[in-house]
């Protein structure tokens, strides 16, 4: 194959040029080249002699005749291929590194030299040596492509079309993978340059000629870049046609080619024009590929068709002719026969059928989510469209066992059923609806809960798809929460069919919960037994079928007289059910606790307008109360939950119902006053008959303010006496007087005389009468403060109650003047319960024996994963040591925690009277050092708890009231979080250089889990106050939008402070070098965002932040921010930033981050260069740097036209020669001296993005966070914690 000089022929001149060593230097190196890699490669080599050999190796790359050398050795096919492969490492190395130097006919020698081993390829030569020269080919592609190189595309043609020769098509099939690969996903630097004439290049030569000219009629003159009218698109469909036509089973040659060309098909079809891909048939003959008889080609196929309709773009012509025929009953016939035959068998787990059968779910996932979201333009005509079909494929896939195989649909159904017009089509069709609602009833079953060594095949698939019991649990909670959305839509639609069935298969699990397990016996309790799980997952079923009928219900509304008989035959059958269910007898407090739920759930929703029942079921609260049995202590500790759910069920129906109850309050008050009087009530449960009382008048509809307010005052009056007394003033004047009011200086003084430091297992020490009488005081001591009752009355008074309606209006009233009684006093109790956390503050101990306080205060907790043995072993351990000296320890840490946490949770309650809490003019200074000025003794995991209420102050302080109240909380806030988490990761680093085993390890393990959560917690915490899309809101409905307007958001508050955004910075920059990879990821687009509010120049540069398109925008400096403000901070981030990131990119750890490390560098050089130098410096200082080099960066950055990836990809770059590698790649010869990985690496990881997502928490509408607690529910935040711990 003769090419043509001019362009891709060898010119001997240009080859001299290269070639300067002369024959007799040549003859002396390459021998010395062989020798060197028999070397490193030979196990009888000691370890100088390998690192000598690896050093020549690499010497040779930096000599102006490697190329020739490469050239030389890499044609000749008598040495091994490793010898070979090096030599291309040479040709790569010159190509990569020093293209740039060559003049235009060295250039041109380099690229003929490729072109000849290009054409020279064999099918003796191995894989990875063909491959090595097509990377070449695109290196040199890369760079002169479209300029220099014009006839590449001809030069492919001819190699296309040697005959006979499968080889050369595999040859030129990795060319196109390759090259489509990186000029549309890569980052390199090359590239990002080039990227205009590169992607218009790439477009030419794919399309089809006539596709082009349809879809851009009147464009530019393309550039004459391509060979043929039919693209390379076309090409590739033609030859997987005649592949699948063969024997891919047998023939070697078609399964490489069939496989190459899917996957070249797969990088072109997320941005290929779909005319085109409808115009070479394309989608056909990928799904023919699904029927081959192999499965790599069977994989390959897969991949490319999910690649194609994972784009959610396509407009309604392109549906149709690229979505609607695969709804088509042949297509879907297909998939379900790949489907079926991908299913595993239980005792053989064929990891590609499994993999196929998580792919395949996924695609179908898309065309189902096509139909939700194009279902306007399906036709109508069933011989086009066999939708029954295709419902049934969805349904096939929801039954399958692997809950990660069925989830992408179970998503689907929630759209489609969901769907105005196909929704209710679907609930029409018994054959779909009945079992589809069986599958999700039977996996609401809570699965991390069943036995590990279980032999249910869902149990071993989801463990095999899991890595740790956190991902495992997110995951199935993200499935629960479908599910569940799935069986509330189908009740929405079918209401009474589907209620009716519901209820039919829970009285089957009632009547038959013990058949196939022992009955129930408290000696042998657990809380995890079969009957348990099995009443949890019917009762979250009804639970979403309530909400669904709820929906019904409100749906009714605007129908006729026959639809309201409907709803209220539906209500009478389910009052009868209830009544039945309320006179059912179970034994397991915890199956007695669900049923609870269930029946206030009922009398709240469905049955709200039915008073009689909902007083049989406060009835049945009030008169039932199970007594424990102090002999069966997992038994007892059972019997305890059932009992405080019961106190919650209570206020849940006051809050709901208050003035159904309000006709029977004085009957309901005579009972409670008669229990009181009794004795019986411990203060717990007084307090929440007072509370139920008090919420019931509190929220009634039907008295009037004065009467409510008159009434509620006497609930109030015992409680301010309390605050007022002059007992407690004095006691909380000093610490000393609070740890006399607690107990704590008699616990001191125990403490010390038993010697309990001196004692390493507290829980084999036995309490004496002493220590019994100590831990029961303590215990009482709780009850003689007034913060439980406070709270209990504050939380009755606000939750769930908006500022504007009348129940805010009357605890306005009701609590306005507690706050100088209530406040003062309050904070005295924090600040000592935080100062109770530091060891030099139990004067009671002797200086030598305070370093127990420490193993008071540390909480104990079970995670799963990390701790030994299961929750109930934990639970059993800790009931059985009540008595000893851990039990006490148990007792003392239980009374600092309460006061601390009823300090929490009483200003949550007053914060959310709003403006009475907030604009207290002496609270500011005071809250702030109360909270936050010990925090630094306080435990990771206490810190979190209090972050969360820091959180809930600042997101809810009303806006006028900002510059009064946040500046103090906010700079300690930041402070402390700064300090403590850099010191719980230094020491952690500290200790990962000492290995520990046992439960040393166990609680190292614990502790980095919580140090995780807390960095997490104050990372999302900065990024909800930073949040771009946050505006200013005012519960006030009086206020109006321009009044708010002449505020500065959170966001502009936080930054305009000097005070507050200095140690907000400073906490960022240490995040950014933290080794926890999402709090880095989080931080670094959080940083992103910030980088521009300190360009106050004016315009901003091309290409800032959020723009992709490389056109110039214009940006209003933020007119919030001083000016000299401003400028000291560019100068920090531009000098200490950077540095931080340059520092995590050269850090293994890293790796994954590199790209947002750049990322944020480049945001930083393009917003500031035209105001500092100080960035450009700092890389300029770094080692290797060239001056030049990076001033010619910079200019790129900021020419207009260079998009934000061509940005991040000069500083990766520019910091090539610093980033850090991943450690599974460290030691490789393949890095230092070019050989063959020994590895292949993979594009395709084997989890899919969508399969990943799965496994993270479901994303807030928030920037970036959790989600703000506007409605104040929830004042811990813990709930991402709640399942993993149990404190």
């Amino acid at each position: 194959m003769a090419a043509q000089p001019a362009n891709g022929g060898m010119g001997m001149g240009a080859r001299d040029t290269l070639n300067r060593a002369n024959d007799v230097q040549n003859v002396a190196v390459l021998p010395k080249i062989q020798q060197a890699l028999d070397v490193v490669y030979s196990p009888y080599s000691s370890n100088d002699e390998r690192k000598d050999a690896q050093s020549f190796l690499e010497s040779i790359k930096d000599t102006p005749e490697a190329p020739t050398h490469g050239f030389q050795l890499a044609s000749d096919r008598h040495p091994s291929p490793v010898v070979r492969h090096y030599a291309l490492s040479l040709l790569e190395h010159a190509i990569k590194h020093k293209w740039a130097s060559y003049s235009p006919h060295e250039a041109e020698a380099l690229r003929n030299w490729v072109l000849q081993l290009s054409r020279d390829v064999s099918k003796g030569d191995p894989v990875y040596l063909r491959n090595k020269i097509a990377q070449l080919w695109v290196e040199v592609a890369k760079r002169s492509w479209g300029a220099e190189w014009m006839d590449m595309d001809a030069l492919l043609v001819q190699l296309w079309q040697v005959p006979d020769s499968a080889v050369h098509k595999e040859f030129v099939l990795a060319v196109l993978e390759t090259l489509s690969d990186e000029i549309f996903n890569s980052d390199d630097m090359v590239i990002q340059v080039r990227e205009r004439v590169l992607s218009k290049a790439s477009v030419e030569i794919f399309t089809p000629a006539v596709v082009l000219l349809e879809a851009f009629p009147n464009r530019e003159a393309p550039p004459e870049v391509r060979c043929g009218d039919e693209g390379w698109l076309t090409r590739i469909v033609d030859l997987l046609q005649q592949c699948l036509s063969g024997d891919v089973q047998n023939n070697e040659d078609l399964r490489t080619c069939a496989t190459r060309s899917l996957a070249v098909l797969y990088t072109l079809m997320p941005w290929v024009i779909p005319k085109a891909i409808v115009v070479t048939r394309a989608v056909p003959i990928i799904c023919e590929g699904l029927r081959a008889s192999h499965i790599e080609v069977q994989k390959a196929s897969l991949e490319a068709l999910h690649a194609l309709y994972s784009r959610t773009s396509f407009h309604e012509a392109e549906f149709l002719e690229l979505v609607v025929p695969l709804y088509d009953a042949q297509y879907v016939s297909l998939f379900r026969q790949l489907f079926e035959w991908s299913v595993i068998d239980p005792d053989d787990l064929d990891d590609d059928k499994y993999q196929l059968s998580k792919k395949l779910s996924e695609f179908i996932s898309y065309l189902g989510n096509y139909l939700d979201r194009r279902f306007s333009a399906l036709p109508t005509d069933p011989s086009q469209v066999d939708l029954m079909g295709f419902l049934q494929l969805l349904l096939l896939i929801s039954q399958n066992p692997s809950l990660v195989v069925s989830i992408p649909v179970l998503v689907t159904w929630c759209r489609l059923l969901n769907h105005h017009s196909l929704g209710p089509n679907i609930a029409a069709t018994a054959a779909v609806i009945g079992p589809l609602l069986e599958v999700c009833s039977a996996r609401l079953i809570r699965y991390e809960s069943l036995p590990e060594d279980s032999e249910d095949l869902t149990i071993r698939l989801l463990f095999e798809d899991t890595d740790t019991f956190p991902e495992r649990h997110l995951f199935l909670g993200n499935y629960r929460r479908y599910a569940a959305q799935v069986i509330e839509t189908i009740v929405h639609l079918k209401a009474p069919d589907a209620m009716q069935h519901i209820i039919e298969q829970t009285e089957n699990v009632l009547v038959h919960l013990y058949d196939d397990c022992p009955p129930f016996d408290m000696v042998r309790y657990s809380k995890v037994s079969q009957p348990v799980l099995r009443i949890d997952a019917r009762a979250t079923v009804i639970e979403a079928a309530l909400k669904g009928c709820t929906r019904w219900r409100a749906d009714l509304k605007r129908d006729g007289k026959q639809e309201t008989q409907v709803s209220t035959s539906l209500s009478g059958s389910l009052e009868v059910w209830c009544n039945r269910l309320l006179e059912m007898k179970f034994e397991d407090p915890l199956i007695r606790k669900r049923i609870l739920q269930l029946l206030v759930a009922f009398s709240t929703s469905v049955l709200e307008k039915n008073p009689s029942f909902m007083l049989r079921v406060l009835e049945h609260i009030l008169v039932t109360w199970p007594a424990t049995h102090p002999d069966y202590k997992l038994y007892s500790d059972a019997i305890k939950d059932l009992q405080a759910e019961s106190m919650v069920e209570l206020q849940r129906l006051a809050a709901k119902m208050p003035d159904h109850l309000l006709d029977v309050y004085d009957q309901i008050a005579a009972k409670v006053n008669e229990m009181v009087a009794s004795g019986t009530l411990d203060e717990k449960r007084q307090i929440t008959y007072q509370t139920f009382l008090f919420t019931i008048i509190h929220r009634s509809r039907r008295l009037d303010q004065a009467a409510k307010v008159q009434k509620l005052q006497s609930f109030l009056d015992p409680m301010r006496a309390q605050w007022q007394d002059p007992r407690l003033k004095q006691s909380l004047s000093s610490y000393a007087g609070f740890c006399e009011l607690l107990g704590l200086d008699k616990a001191q003084d125990y403490v010390s005389r038993k010697r309990m430091h001196e004692i390493q297992d507290w829980g084999s020490v036995e309490l004496d009468d002493e220590g019994k009488a100590l831990q029961a005081e303590l215990e009482a001591r709780q009850t003689s403060l007034p913060l439980r009752l406070t709270k209990s009355f504050l939380t009755c008074s606000v939750d769930k109650v908006d500022k504007g309606q009348g129940p805010f209006q009357v605890s306005s009233i009701l609590w306005q003047d507690c706050f100088p009684i209530i406040l003062p006093e309050l904070l005295n109790f924090l600040t000592y319960a935080h100062a109770s956390h530091s060891p030099n503050n139990w004067t009671g101990l002797p200086p030598e024996t305070r370093i127990v306080v420490d193993r008071i205060l540390t909480d104990r907790f079970w995670q799963s994963g990390i701790s030994e043995g299961s929750k109930d072993d934990f639970y059993a351990r800790v009931l059985e040591k009540k008595q000893t000296f851990e039990g006490l320890g148990s007792t003392i840490r239980g009374s600092i925690r309460n006061i601390r946490e009823s300090c929490y949770a009483i200003i949550y309650c007053l914060a959310r009277l709003d403006t009475q809490f907030y604009g207290f003019s002496e609270l500011p200074g005071p809250l702030a050092r109360a909270t936050l000025a010990e925090a630094g003794s306080l435990s990771a995991h206490q810190l979190i708890n209090l972050l969360n209420l820091i959180r809930f102050l600042v997101d809810n302080c009303p806006v006028t009231l900002r510059d009064h109240f946040l500046p103090p909380l906010l700079q300690t806030c930041f402070q402390q979080m700064d300090a403590r988490v850099q010191s719980e990761w230094s020491r952690l680093s500290q200790q990962e250089v000492v290995k520990s085993a046992g439960d040393d390890l166990t609680e190292e393990m614990k502790h980095e889990s919580i140090l995780r959560q807390l960095t997490y917690t104050s990372v999302m915490l900065v990024a909800d106050f930073l949040d771009p899309a946050r505006k200013n809101t005012s519960s006030d409905p009086e206020t109006s939008n321009e009044d708010l307007e002449k505020y500065p958001s959170l966001r502009n508050f936080c930054l305009m402070h000097s005070s507050i955004v200095e140690p907000l910075l400073l906490f960022c920059t240490r995040v950014i070098g933290t080794k926890d990879t999402r709090c880095c990821s989080t931080m670094l687009r959080v940083l992103k965002s910030v980088i521009p509010e300190f360009d106050n120049s004016g315009p901003v540069l091309p290409g800032s932040i959020g723009e992709d398109r490389g056109t110039e925008i214009k940006h209003n400096s933020n007119p919030w921010i001083p000016a000299n403000t401003a400028s000291a901070i560019r100068e920090y981030i531009s000098r200490d930033i950077v540095m931080a990131c340059v520092t995590s990119l050269h850090e293994p750890y890293f790796v994954e981050q590199q790209k947002e490390l750049a990322s944020l560098i480049a945001t930083i050089v393009v917003h500031y260069s035209h105001l500092s130098t100080t960035a450009r410096d700092v890389l300029v200082s770094l080692p290797n740097m060239k001056l030049d080099d990076v001033d010619r960066g910079i200019e790129f950055m900021l020419r207009t036209g260079t998009r934000s990836r061509g940005q991040r990809a000069v500083i990766l770059e520019l910091l090539r020669d610093l980033k850090g590698v991943s450690v599974s790649e460290m030691g490789k010869l393949s890095k230092s001296i070019g050989l063959p990985s020994s590895q292949p690496t993979s594009r395709k990881t084997t989890r899919s993005m969508m399969a990943q997502k799965f496994m993270t928490a479901p994303e807030s509408t928030n920037y970036n966070a959790g989600g703000t607690n506007t409605n104040g529910d929830n004042i811990n935040g813990l709930d991402g914690l709640s399942g993993l711990f149990e404190i």
